[in-house]
């Protein structure tokens, strides 16, 4: 509670957790009461895109999300989405927008005609349907996703064949950390419910 109500006021050490030393804000001192009385808190994860293969939830059968941050009342996460051959997210519709920023390795749709590779950037506009593919490449596939759920994943004629939202995402990491050992809390930390939410370990 008391990291907490630090972190929320702003209170820290020094000047910054790392001191500057040859900079030029240097002397520059950080706001004193930088979060509102209602606002959540900050989550810093470090080394999001791990080489730990068990932080990665399968999502298929060849592709796996490592989440970073979830948010169950707005329906909405950020994922780490790995594939380390040739992987594919079949079919699927978009009601909201999606952002996505490939950190390595090569993938696209097969509804467009570009390919992203690492530091391409996609923005996804609500209405669309898709089949995420990713390429044999001499580095994995990693892309940085934000995603407002939910899916609508669609049969060969293009028609709804059920959904995958927020809730989902939760159940089947919660699933997965329990059946390899690191138990199905250790999705909690990736839950943004209240202010009070992600005090602790990052995902």
């Amino acid at each position: 509670k008391e990291y907490r109500r630090q972190r929320q006021m702003c209170i820290r050490d020094s000047t910054m957790p790392e001191a500057a030393h040859r900079e030029f804000w240097k002397d520059l001192q950080p706001i004193a009461n930088c979060f509102k009385p209602d606002a959540k808190p900050e989550v810093y994860l470090p080394d999001a895109a791990s080489d730990d293969l068990s932080l990665y939830v399968p999502f298929t059968e060849t592709v796996s999300s490592r989440p970073l941050w979830i948010s169950p009342s707005e329906n909405r996460w950020c994922d780490i989405l790995l594939a380390r051959s040739a992987g594919l997210v079949n079919r699927h519709y978009h009601p909201h927008e999606v952002f996505a920023y490939t950190l390595s390795g090569k993938w696209g749709y097969l509804e467009h005609e570009w390919t992203a590779t690492a530091g391409d950037f996609v923005y996804e506009t609500p209405g669309e349907g898709h089949t995420l593919v990713a390429y044999e490449h001499e580095q994995p596939m990693r892309v940085f996703f934000i995603v407002k759920g939910p899916l609508i994943w669609l049969d060969e004629q293009g028609e709804p064949d059920g959904y995958f939202d927020v809730h989902s995402y939760i159940a089947m990491c919660r699933a997965h950390y329990e059946k390899i050992g690191l138990g199905a809390a250790h999705i909690d930390t990736c839950l943004l419910y209240t202010s009070d939410a992600a005090d602790d370990t990052p995902c």
